[in-house]
């Protein structure tokens, strides 16, 4: 017969020692009730309330692109129900002489780019600042979470005479090249890898004969991932939806995708239906990636720190 193993009781505890481990004992019970308990239907609903108020407004953007401009001028709140003319007006999107495919072929490249760009160097910087024992770097990591108060519209200017006399004013380098790394990375990588990054497995490599390049390839990048996979999504969401420097280097000729919705509501008369088919179409992607990546990235981040 197999033996059943009961833990022992508080009272057991208490005579065995002393009142400080009962007292531990009781609260680690507690905490694991606690943990195996499953959410209430309050929970649930007010899950649910929230998820409807957030998803709202892109359900409205879909309802007025399902609609036509004389629907909307006499009524400005559609009914819930989609009209049938939405994929009307996602081919009028994407037959505009707006360049809405190339818009969104512009934002593919430089999202993706900006993303493994700065997951790659912010966690190299992360690593160095988090366990390389160099001189200065405490001074030089302050320095570098300092320049996240400086407002980007002070540096257009500047910036957009250095892209001028390179030559890359209306191409994509002007917008990825500057974006290629962001104190905000450095400072989240460096947070992360400081608290789940031993130094012990950085001894153990160096024991064992791998250089500092190796080290971080095969002992700090896996155990940055999941930061890693959440600031490449934060990156990504950003880069995707930045308006303000791409409209000011790219223009109406080479533009990514805010830019090219913005260029829908430039006519005189604005055609909300074609306006909100644009917004709905550069807003996908984003939805389908949440979709897709949201489980894992979640999962990650329970599972993926390292414990001593």
């Amino acid at each position: 017969m197999s033996q059943v193993r009961h833990q022992p009781s508080l009272v057991a505890v208490r005579q065995t020692a002393g009142r400080g481990a009962a007292r531990a004992a009781a609260r680690r019970r507690g905490s694991t009730a606690g943990a195996e308990r499953r959410p209430g239907w309050v929970t649930y609903v007010l899950l649910g309330v929230v998820l409807a108020v957030s998803a709202y407004p892109l359900y409205y953007a879909f309802l007025l692109a399902s609609s036509d401009a004389s629907t909307i001028a006499q009524n400005p709140i559609p009914s819930l129900v989609p009209g049938p003319h939405f994929l009307e007006n996602v081919t009028r999107v994407l037959g505009s002489d707006i360049n809405f495919l190339t818009a969104l072929r512009n934002s593919t490249v430089v999202a993706v780019v900006t993303a493994v760009s700065v997951v790659f160097f912010s966690t190299l910087a992360g690593f160095a600042f988090a366990r390389l024992g160099f001189r200065g770097r405490r001074p030089l990591l302050v320095f570098v979470i300092a320049t996240m108060a400086v407002p980007t519209q002070l540096g257009v200017v500047p910036l957009f005479i250095l892209m001028s006399d390179l030559g890359w004013v209306g191409k994509l380098q002007a917008v990825i090249v500057p974006g290629l790394v962001t104190a905000f990375g450095v400072f989240w990588m460096t947070q992360y890898l400081d608290s789940a990054l031993p130094q012990e497995l950085i001894e153990a490599a160096r024991v064992d004969g791998c250089w500092l390049i190796g080290t971080f390839w095969h002992v700090a990048l896996p155990a940055a991932r999941p930061a890693a996979a959440m600031l490449a999504l934060f990156t990504f969401v950003a880069s995707w939806t930045n308006f303000f420097w791409p409209f000011v280097v790219l223009g109406p000729s080479n533009p990514t995708l805010p830019v090219a919705v913005q260029l829908l509501q430039a006519s005189h008369f604005k055609d909300m239906s074609l306006i909100m088919a644009g917004v709905v179409v550069s807003t996908a992607p984003l939805v389908v990636l949440f979709v897709v990546v949201g489980r894992q990235l979640v999962s990650g981040i329970m599972h993926g720190a390292v414990k001593g």
